[in-house]
């Protein structure tokens, strides 16, 4: 049988991304399509969050 995936490296990864794209969405004011589309992948990334970090949150997950 194969190792399931690390979700604890994931849930790191899905939470380093949203502070980027949070930071590029404040850096853009005056670029109203970077700030769209950070606002865009925001939503995406918070679909990843809600199936990988929640498990982490509510300890669904061993380690």
């Amino acid at each position: 049988m194969r190792p399931g995936p690390d979700v604890y490296k994931i849930n790191d990864h899905i939470l380093k991304i949203k502070s980027l794209l949070t930071e590029m969405e404040s850096m853009a004011r005056d670029f109203p399509a970077l700030s769209r589309n950070s606002k865009r992948a925001l939503a995406s990334i918070k679909m990843l969050e809600l199936n990988v970090s929640d498990m982490i949150a509510m300890d669904l997950v061993e380690r």
